[in-house]
């Protein structure tokens, strides 16, 4: 990958005007939030906030992504049952409590 080099000023009370071609490269639009973090180098990268609205935050927790990577895993493997009702789905459910009961 080519390097390119931008250069700006470091205005009054730490403002900066972000060059366009580094907007364009970040995607990212007037209002956008941008986030300065330090990578395992050293370097300081620039991203644009992804921001995500509070009744999605539960499907961003590492925990669900984690449940999620795990869901995949089985689709990819072909460890699913495919049922043709949701009866049908109900009844093995059903039958999986059942069975863990008896266990117990």
């Amino acid at each position: 990958m080519e390097k390119n080099f931008y250069k700006t000023r470091l205005r009054n009370k730490g403002q900066i005007t972000v060059p366009p071609e580094v907007r364009n490269a970040l995607g990212a639009q007037e209002g956008d939030d941008l986030l300065f973090y330090n990578d395992e180098q050293g370097r300081m990268v620039v991203s644009r906030a992804q921001v995500i609205p509070p009744e999605q935050a539960w499907f961003w927790s590492a925990h669900w992504q984690r449940l999620e990577r795990m869901a995949q895993a089985d689709l990819e493997a072909g460890e699913v049952v495919e049922f043709d009702t949701v009866n049908e789905a109900l009844a093995a459910l059903d039958q999986i409590e059942a069975d863990s009961d008896a266990e117990d």
